[in-house]
This record gives structure tokens, C-alpha cells and sequence, in this order.
């Protein structure tokens, strides 16, 4: 028999073959090329690492070109500068320095490094410079971020993947289990790539997700929360929150309570999770509108109740759900402003009495505080709610025309704020109206009426109606 080999040592021969594929040209930006080309010049190796070699494949846009070498980052500074660029040391201590040429992006050139133990499942306790391009491409993340390439040398791609970017596959180079113990936020970092790309997460990828994703009780909020952002405005987010819930489930423990919670009415055709996974997939790439629309319905697992007829409702989740976002984005640090907001839509985006008239239009911009965006956002998030429903309710919230009012309304000057009336404190109190809360309540039943077609929007006609109510005093 021969000698037993661990996995690891499979995997570390594997990367030791080389490049897997033909020579394939990639075409390089003048400045990048010239780096390279430069640091050659002066006797060190040095590769284009990273996304920019993904996203060419993908046929994605991009303008960042990140380099390795084994030239350590005094001397990068010493050949970028020598050739009229400007350097900053933006991570020495990792061995890496921003080379700037005038006109052009900025290049992060860093030195091939191996990192030793993550204590903390974030920072490597120690960083090592080595001379090989391996040992540093075996460091990364997931095989389509662990390819290098040169224009002389062509492609190199020890891990396959060139071959997981042609299968659509999310996969850590090398032993799944250490790498999300080296660093837990790369589990967030999957279900992003899978929501950005539209990939499939590899099953032992996924596995060594699930086994790992109490470590990111060690990763900052900041960093959580910059990680849950852009997955909700991938392209793909609707599989990638469906399909990960579960991973998703330690920093989003609210969503996993709607997996298979069906929802049993003639209006439905998914169940919770999925609706809203739809509802976020379907809104407009704003982080508000994505936001309201993945807290929209958490509520309805609280709320929900049969009646005789064997009917479920769900009265009041629209509330619950907008106390659920509250605690949910407090949590995720963001603004008071953001929050407040996004919990006033989830609040509103059941509201039944929003009708393409121009007084329910008013009516609502009333309740907005006469906010313009935010009626826009409600918008959205309604349309997108309806058509996460089944066909029979998809269009029962017409945005088109209700939009349109809204424009007539603005165009035309129309009231819907106390700021628009053609009267105002000053005048309450010339016409005998005490400094207090009564005006504030006076001009407020002011403006109801003025929406509701009930009084012109005229100095004297509302002069004439608020005498009125200084009688009843």
C-alpha cells in the first residue's frame, strides 16, 4: 500500500502544477502594464491578482487592477516614483502601497505574502513576504479571486478558477473549514459573490459556512453591515437570500423565521421568504427601497391567525414589521435618519387608502410630512410588494398612474403641507389666537379640508374657517 496523503497535502501538489490553462492574452490598462513592466525591468516577478482577472472573464467593467510582486514596498515606491508616479503607504504593515500615475486609477501593489493564525476569525496574527506567487494566490478567499496573471507568463491558475467561473461555482481555495476559521467574514463574502454573479455556492463551500458562521460574532458591524448592503443590490439576490437563509440566519435571524411560513390566502403563491426575497429582488437598486422591502413582512410570522373559514390574516404586521426593522438596522449601526425611514415604509406599505386620486395622493403626503422621496420610495416598495404576489394581485396597486397625480400635483403648486397653505401662525395670532398648540391644530384641520376639496387654498377662505374655530373657544 502506498503512503496515506491528507487532503491538505493534495491540495498544496495540486497548486505546485502550475497554470491549468493554454496562454490566454488579457488585455491590461497602459498604466498597469507598465508597472509591471517596470518592476521587471528592476529584476523583481510581478502579476495582476484578483478581481480585475474575474470580472474580464465575466465581461464585467472594471478600473481596479490589483498587482502582487516580490519586491517589497520600499522598493515598489523607489521604481514607481523613479517613473513619475506618486505612492502612499496605504497598508505597509501587509506590504502593500497605492502607486498613482497622473491621469490614471490607482494601482495597490502588495508584496506576496503567506499570513499565519487568525485568532480573532478577522486578522492574521502575523504576515510573512515570500518570494512565490503560490504562496500567495493559496492565502485568498474563494478560486476565482486566486488567479494571476502576466502578459509574458499568461495565466496562472492553480486552484481552477478559470474552470469555477465557466460553472457558475463559489469555492475556497484549498480546505473550506480553515479558511472561514481565518476569516469568518468571508462566509458573507460567498452569499455577496452569489448575489453579485449569480452563482451556486459549492457544497462543502457551503458546509464549512454553516459550521463556521458562529465566528461572525467576531467580525465588526461596520464590516457586516457593508457586506449585507451590497448583497441586497446584486442582481442575483432573490436565490442568494433564499438559497443561504440559513447561513444568513446568525446575522439576520429575523429572515429565517419566514422560511415555510406559507402564507394561506388567495393572494399568495410563496411563502414569506420567498416573497420578500422577490419584493428585494424587484426593487430599484436603492438601499432604502431594498432595505424597506426585505423588512416589509417579518412581522407576518407574529401576526399571523386563521378565522373559521380556514383563512390566514395577518392584521397589524405591517406594524410589527416596521418595530422588527427598527431593531433590526439599529443593530447594523445605521443612521437614526435611515432607520426612520425605512420603518415609516415598511409601516405605510400596507396602507389600503393609497388610491390614484388626488386626494388619497395628498392624504399620503401628508402623512410623509410633505417628504417628495419618500413618496417616490412608497411607491416602489408597493409595486414591488404586489408583484411578489400571485398574478391575481400583481397590479393591484397602479404606480403609473399614481405617480402621475403626484407630478400634477407638485406641477400645479397643489397644498399637502401646512408650509403650503396661503396662511399661516402669524395670521391665527393677528386674528386673536393664542401662542400655543391650538394653532398647530387649527392650521392642521386647515389643511385636511383644503385636501379633501372642502375649502380653497385662498387667504380670506381660510382666514373666514379658522374664525370659526376661534368661536368654538
Amino acid at each position: 500500500m502506498g503512503t496515506q496523503v491528507t487532503y491538505r497535502e493534495v491540495v498544496k501538489k495540486r497548486a505546485e502544477k502550475g497554470p491549468l490553462h493554454a496562454r490566454i492574452d488579457i488585455p491590461l490598462p497602459d498604466h498597469a502594464a507598465s508597472m509591471i513592466s517596470f518592476l521587471e525591468d528592476a529584476g523583481f516577478e510581478a502579476w495582476v491578482v484578483g478581481g480585475y482577472i474575474r470580472d474580464y472573464f465575466l465581461k464585467r467593467e472594471t478600473a481596479d487592477v490589483d498587482l502582487a510582486t516580490n519586491a517589497v514596498w520600499p522598493q515598489v515606491r523607489d521604481v514607481a516614483e523613479s517613473h513619475g508616479a506618486r505612492t502612499f503607504e496605504t497598508g505597509v504593515k501587509h506590504g502593500t502601497i497605492t502607486v498613482v500615475f497622473p491621469d490614471c486609477d490607482p494601482l495597490e501593489i502588495t508584496t506576496f505574502r503567506k499570513e499565519g493564525y487568525y485568532s480573532d476569525s478577522r486578522h492574521p496574527d502575523d504576515v510573512e513576504f515570500v518570494n512565490s506567487v503560490y504562496e500567495d494566490l493559496a492565502r485568498r478567499d474563494f478560486t476565482i479571486n486566486a488567479m494571476a496573471y502576466n502578459p509574458a507568463s499568461g495565466l496562472l491558475d492553480p486552484y481552477g478558477g478559470y474552470k469555477d467561473l465557466r460553472s457558475k461555482l463559489i469555492r475556497v481555495v484549498g480546505v473550506a473549514q480553515e479558511r472561514f476559521r481565518e476569516d469568518a467574514l468571508r462566509i458573507l463574502r460567498a452569499v455577496r459573490f452569489s448575489s453579485t454573479l449569480g452563482f451556486e455556492i459549492e457544497v462543502f463551500t457551503f458546509e464549512a459556512m454553516m459550521m463556521n458562521k458562529w465566528r461572525l460574532s467576531n467580525i465588526s458591524v461596520e464590516r457586516i453591515t457593508r457586506e449585507l448592503n451590497q448583497t441586497l443590490l446584486g442582481d442575483h439576490v432573490h436565490d442568494a437570500l433564499v438559497d443561504n437563509v440559513e447561513v444568513l440566519s446568525y446575522v439576520l435571524p429575523e429572515l429565517v423565521a419566514c422560511k415555510g411560513f406559507a402564507q394561506k390566502t388567495t393572494y399568495h403563491i410563496y411563502d414569506v421568504l420567498e416573497h420578500t426575497a422577490y419584493a428585494v429582488q424587484h426593487a430599484a437598486p436603492s438601499l432604502l427601497v431594498k432595505w424597506a422591502a426585505l423588512c416589509h413582512d417579518l412581522g407576518k410570522p407574529g401576526s399571523a391567525f386563521f378565522t373559521p373559514d380556514g383563512q390566514e390574516h395577518f392584521y397589524g404586521h405591517s406594524r410589527l414589521s416596521a418595530k422588527i426593522a427598527q431593531g433590526m438596522l439599529r443593530r447594523f449601526q445605521f443612521s437614526d435618519h435611515f432607520i426612520n425611514d425605512v420603518s415609516r415604509l415598511v409601516a405605510l406599505h400596507d396602507f389600503k387608502n393609497l388610491e390614484p386620486t388626488r386626494k388619497s395622493v395628498k392624504r399620503m403626503l401628508r402623512k410623509l410630512d410633505g417628504r417628495e422621496d419618500l413618496f417616490w420610495a412608497l411607491c416602489e416598495l408597493k409595486e414591488v410588494d404586489a408583484k411578489a404576489h400571485a398574478p391575481i394581485a400583481a397590479k393591484r396597486f397602479d404606480r403609473e398612474l399614481t405617480e402621475r397625480i403626484f407630478q400634477e400635483i407638485l406641477a400645479e403648486g397643489e397644498a399637502f403641507r401646512i408650509s403650503d397653505l396661503e396662511i399661516d401662525g402669524a395670521d391665527l395670532i393677528d386674528l386673536g389666537f393664542e401662542t400655543g398648540p391650538q394653532i398647530g391644530f387649527v392650521l392642521d384641520c386647515l389643511l385636511n379640508a383644503v385636501i379633501d376639496g372642502e375649502l380653497e387654498n385662498e387667504h380670506e377662505v381660510l382666514l373666514d374657517a379658522a374664525e370659526l374655530y376661534l368661536e368654538e373657544d
